[in-house]
């Protein structure tokens, strides 16, 4: 698929909403594992006994960057083999806008994202850049617990 016809399909899409990805679970395990590649060992995050006794929450919560950090997965955008749209040499997370973290991510929640295309525009080097306004469910909880702008860009070959 050619850049231009990629652009007229997403021209389309452009306010509708979908849901990006099934339900996924956020262990203990990888809260952990975010906190020693990070360096961020808060014990609301990794003292399990500590989190149920002195958080406000009952238990530990993820980090919000680790939110932020599955985004990519949770929306489908790392598919090797399976782009979104043929011709699709790249994509890039471009950037953030407009992050917001309304409710906590307790270890052992459930997670998906729902995603509605804001706009898409063409951008130098054969691409595109896409916004999309992005919502972190948790399954259970009426508040998200993260809310934002994603900016990603998509190549395609010459």
């Amino acid at each position: 698929m050619s850049r231009q016809a990629a652009y007229e399909d997403l021209q389309s899409k452009i306010g509708g909403e979908s849901t990006s990805g099934g339900w996924f679970t956020v262990t203990q395990n990888m809260i952990n594992s975010f906190a020693d590649a990070t360096l961020d060992h808060q014990w609301i995050h990794v003292d399990e006994e500590r989190a149920a006794r002195d958080s406000p929450f009952g238990a530990t919560v993820a980090h919000g960057f680790f939110t932020l950090a599955l985004i990519p997965h949770l929306t489908g955008m790392v598919e090797p083999g399976k782009p979104r749209y043929p011709g699709v040499a790249l994509t890039v997370n471009y950037g953030l806008n407009r992050v917001r973290f309304p409710h906590p991510l307790l270890a052992g929640s459930r997670i998906r994202t729902r995603t509605q295309l804001q706009s898409v525009e063409e951008v130098r080097g054969n691409g595109l850049q896409l916004i999309h306004n992005l919502t972190v469910e948790i399954e259970g909880v009426e508040k998200p617990t993260c809310v934002a702008e994603m900016v990603s860009r998509l190549y395609f070959e010459d």
